[in-house]
């Protein structure tokens, strides 16, 4: 009767469909395309539009702030409409920010579009993380999503330095673009309560993920925390690395690189599988704040490479584990919807508490402990979720 039910899925779930999953895979990077290439964006805005190193985290947090907002929209409005409208609306709208930039270059002019822009992105880029939360397999779903997500960041940290500021902004409209021409692929409804029972019979689960609804909004928390973190240690480590002596033209290739290593963090993802979701999370969250923080005794050229090589592949793996774990609490997908939610708040959060750290003359130092502690937070968040679900499988081996 099971492998009934498995077969079923299989062919009813059209989330599981190669084309369903292809445009949602690259819907979603180009949702992330600002944020993977913010520290090009950063040196960007200061050196060919001569904002501050305060108002570049003003305007990066703007744009994330905005990517925020537009996926709680998404995420109230992705039960009710239709999902290849929803995202044609956020397609268009993030096209039309983009393109004023182009003309329009005073920091307040582009603060606001930045704003306009990153909720245009936030809405598709929900619908996009939906999409694959959907799949009767969503682990492997964000670990191919995180796969593309190393070379499109090594892609896009390679090119867009050597485009003018007009060109960069001309690169996420032609992205934008190919969504578009590729939208009909999108599944335009969720689920319905059939679907939804024959997805879970079809699913091959080691954890009771039938949790209370509080569990998954502390855990959309700790995502926040998450990302304020790599909010902060993103849009201002190559701005550091350059403050301590680190010269462009070693700091441009080791960016590039390092976005390589993200592929590693997914590779190390499929092989800790076995252990679970939460011990594997619950040590790359420590080990990500110890080498985040490690920057705040000073920058070389070594310390640097192995800062970045090393937060680009526990990035990658703590996406993995992190959207998994939401996918498997939320099934529904109404709490996930919220997941670019969280993170471009944690990244509008993060940018704007260094730039207010700068502001106050603390230096660069204080940004990266900030956000190592920011990371420590999340990391006990999990451990307390983590605990819960541990103690109520001993209290029901108990009972039984």
């Amino acid at each position: 009767m099971t492998q009934d039910l498995s077969n079923k899925a299989t062919i009813n779930n059209v989330f599981d469909g190669w084309r369903s999953i292809s445009i949602a895979l690259f819907m979603a990077l180009v949702g992330y395309s600002v944020m993977v290439s913010v520290p090009v964006l950063s040196t960007a805005w200061v050196g060919l539009l001569g904002f501050t190193e305060e108002q570049v985290g003003r305007v990066a947090g703007a744009d994330l702030g905005g990517l925020s907002v537009g996926a709680i929209v998404s995420a109230v409005l992705v039960a009710r409409v239709n999902r290849r409208t929803l995202a044609l609306a956020g397609l268009l709208l993030s096209i039309g920010a983009n393109a004023c930039c182009i003309v329009m270059v005073e920091y307040e002019q582009v603060l606001w579009l930045r704003l306009a822009a990153g909720f245009g992105s936030g809405i598709f880029t929900s619908i996009a993380v939906v999409t694959l939360g959907g799949t009767t397999k969503p682990v492997r779903a964000f670990n191919l999503l995180l796969f593309a997500f190393a070379f499109s960041t090594a892609l896009e940290l390679h090119t867009l330095p050597k485009l003018t500021m007009s060109g960069i902004y001309l690169f996420f409209i032609g992205l934008n673009v190919a969504c578009i021409a590729f939208i009909r692929w999108l599944p335009n409804r969720a689920l319905n309560a059939e679907e939804l029972a024959q997805q879970e019979a079809a699913a091959e689960e080691i954890e009771d993920w039938h949790v209370p609804r509080i569990l998954p909004v502390i855990c959309l928390i700790a995502i926040g925390f998450t990302y304020v973190n790599i909010g902060g240690y993103y849009t201002y480590v190559e701005l550091a690395a350059h403050a301590d002596g680190v010269s462009k033209e070693w700091m441009s290739p080791v960016l590039t690189w390092s976005s390589i290593f993200a592929i590693v963090g997914c590779v190390i993802a499929m092989f800790c599988a076995r252990f679970g979701l939460f011990k594997p999370l619950l040590v790359s969250l420590l080990v990500m704040a110890a080498i985040v923080m490690m920057l705040s005794v000073g920058i070389t050229d070594i310390s640097i490479m192995v800062s970045l090589f090393s937060f680009m592949t526990l990035w990658t793996f703590v996406d993995v584990y992190q959207t998994a774990m939401m996918a498997h609490m939320d099934r529904s997908g109404s709490l996930l919807a919220l997941v670019p939610s969280v993170q471009g708040f944690g990244q509008f959060v993060g940018p704007n508490i260094s730039a207010s750290v700068l502001g106050a003359g603390l230096g660069y130092s204080n940004v990266f402990i900030l956000s190592g502690c920011m990371t420590l937070v999340a990391m006990f968040l999990y451990l307390g979720v983590f605990i819960y679900m541990h103690r109520r499988s001993a209290v029901a081996v108990e009972v039984v």
